[in-house]
């Protein structure tokens, strides 16, 4: 009798390991091939708008290659480093730039890893918490591009949080030192870390506002009135050669200004240097 009791108990634990097996199986995500074209979709139209190259490659989370294109003008060696990327960032469970830094920081065999391309530009496709596959992207303008139009192309298909992005001390001087876009999200909004040392053209973006914050020197920004000679630069952009009439606005460290889309504004006159963060926000 205690046989069969103790049999009969294995079974039913037996039977409850195969219905456990068959759930975690139910509820694996997995990437489609539409998912995949998506995202490629979505980062050659932010490539696009950026008037820039790139090479995108989408893998599944075993990094088997699913879709790959190349934007006209890309250097053919795009297509192998961006699969790399997304192979990396995939296996690894990482974006790629986390990689890239630490061997920066010292640890450098890490590069004997197997079938691993430590370059920032690998975002993995994160679904209900679950990894998917990962996204690599290669020959954009700048490494940064690289990162920003793959996390564009995972975020087309990931329906969690946005993963989220650190800019070391050293990135962001360098982003100062020459006036460079820190961050793009497409869409929704950009973060320049802007330098100038003369002053500019008079500026209409009739899509963006402009969040400015101060981080030093000084300036005198005109606001509103009417831009002289404006023309059409770009899609949603126009430039004048000054402003006529509007509001003047003397510029400090730690001021923030706040200039909704289609308002004119030009920088009058600035210190050398005058530094400060531009979000562009929709």
């Amino acid at each position: 009798m205690k046989l069969r009791v103790i049999g009969n108990a294995i079974v039913m634990l037996a039977c409850l390991s195969v219905d456990t097996r068959a759930i975690e199986l139910m509820d694996r995500k997995t990437l489609t091939l539409d998912g995949a074209r998506r995202a490629i979709a979505a980062a050659v139209a932010q490539a696009h708008r950026n008037h820039a190259g790139g090479v995108i490659a989408v893998v599944d989370d075993g990094g088997n290659l699913m879709a790959l294109e190349r934007v006209d003008g890309t250097f053919a060696a795009g297509a192998n480093i961006s699969i790399g990327k997304a192979r990396t960032a995939a296996l690894f469970q990482k974006p790629t730039r986390a990689f890239e830094e630490i061997i920066a920081k010292g640890r450098t065999a890490m590069v004997a890893l197997n079938d691993f391309t430590p370059l920032q530009g690998g975002v993995p496709i994160v679904v209900d918490g679950q990894i998917v596959g990962a996204v690599g992207v290669s020959g954009a303008a700048t490494a940064q591009q690289d990162e920003e139009l793959a996390m564009v192309a995972a975020a087309a298909v990931s329906n969690g949080p946005a993963p989220v992005t650190f800019f070391e001390s050293t990135k962001v001087r360098e982003a100062f030192d020459k006036g460079a876009v820190l961050f793009n999200q497409g869409e929704s909004y950009m973060v320049h870390a802007s330098r100038r040392e003369s002053p500019g053209m008079a500026e209409i973006h009739t899509k963006d506002a402009d969040i400015i914050y101060v981080l030093d020197g000084t300036a005198t920004l005109v606001t509103g009135g009417t831009a002289i000679d404006a023309k059409v630069t770009e899609p949603d952009e126009l430039r004048g050669s000054s402003i006529t009439g509007g509001d003047t606005h003397p510029l400090n460290k730690g001021d923030v200004l706040i200039i909704p889309a289609g308002v004119p504004h030009w920088f009058k006159e600035v210190s050398n240097p005058f530094l400060y963060y531009v979000v562009k926000a929709r």
